[in-house]
């Protein structure tokens, strides 16, 4: 049996990350799993990111090219973010014959059926597993382990910077600003906070969760979205007075009609309720199936932890490349 080669676009903070779990980790993965495989070819333009992480440099490249038409790569992590030219990248890897593994969730979420069209064109996969909730695994779960559930609702906290800010805001005192600061400082929360504390990436992962629990796709833009710039401590002390704590959810259902209703808005929960005690920069799903019940997913849901859930995708393809033959 071959090698799996990998190749790895973006040696940031998640790109970096799956780097280093598939080189620290390596032996161990090969052990569980049987297969061999190599990190091939790294795109990266930033030296001080391939020191950190100890890159050969006789593998890195700054020519996409030597990435996503390369006839040595199995798969490709795209790990650099953006609509384009990352999405274009991402459909050209796949034409030539590469697998792709992306956490990308504004990309994916406005392209779903292009991206899933072109691997199923070109017989490769796209999976994407850390694009909802980071390092937790539920959407493998929900398309796997859980296949046999007619889903009848979906909702989570799964935007690390908001729950930081409300958590911060509602047992320390602080106010919005200062909670936003201080998120910042801790990089929890980026320079420009917009798509964070506006909903917008949430109405991103509700997209992608609505197509796999409902198989229903709605443009983040027709999601009604509301943020937590206008929250403030009394209204966090008037929920808690009611035995209540603000989170900012991302809410499907269906309705005994059948009809999906969705939203992104902060919402008072229930002090007894799971997702209730999901703090700071963690992240939950819940889940409720006919069969199964209620689930919750719960975990790191940005920064390194990230790479945990590419890693992940990447080996759930490779089994399928070994199993099916190709290596």
């Amino acid at each position: 049996m071959s090698k799996i080669n990998i190749g790895i676009m973006g040696l940031g903070t998640v790109g970096g990350s799956t780097y280093d779990i598939l080189t620290k980790n390596r032996d161990l993965i090969t052990a569980r799993t049987g297969i061999d495989y190599e990190i091939h070819r790294v795109l990266e333009i930033k030296q001080e990111n391939i020191l950190k992480h100890g890159v050969d440099p006789a593998i890195v490249t700054d020519q996409v090219e030597k990435v996503i038409e390369a006839d040595d790569l199995d798969i490709v992590v795209e790990a650099i973010g953006g609509m384009e030219p990352v999405s274009t990248w991402m459909i050209t890897a796949m034409e030539h014959g590469i697998s792709v593994v992306t956490p990308n969730k504004a990309a994916i979420a406005a392209q779903y059926d292009r991206f899933l069209g072109a691997a199923e064109k070109n017989g490769v996969q796209f999976r994407y597993e850390a694009s909802v909730g980071g390092g937790i695994p539920e959407l493998t779960a929900i398309m796997e382990s859980l296949a046999g559930n007619r889903f009848l609702a979906v909702s989570g906290i799964v935007n690390g910077t908001t729950n930081y800010i409300l958590t911060q805001m509602g047992d320390f005192g602080l106010s919005y600003e200062e909670a936003l600061k201080d998120a910042q400082a801790k990089g929890f929360a980026e320079k420009d906070p917009t798509a964070d504390v506006e909903g917008i990436d949430c109405a991103n992962k509700l997209t992608i969760l609505m197509k796999l629990c409902f198989d229903q796709y709605i443009k983040p833009d027709q999601i009604p979205r509301t943020g937590i710039t206008q929250i403030t401590k009394a209204d966090l002390d008037a929920a808690a007075a009611k035995g209540c704590r603000v989170k900012l959810l991302v809410q499907a259902k269906l309705d005994e009609a059948g009809k999906l209703t969705y939203s992104v808005a902060p919402t008072e929960l229930p002090k007894d309720h799971p997702l209730a005690s999901v703090n700071n920069e963690f992240n939950a799903i819940y889940v409720t199936g006919d069969a199964v019940g209620e689930v919750m997913f719960y975990g790191k849901g940005a920064g390194p932890a990230t790479g945990s859930a590419i890693v992940g995708d990447i080996l759930h393809i490779m089994r399928d490349l070994t199993i099916g033959g190709r290596k």
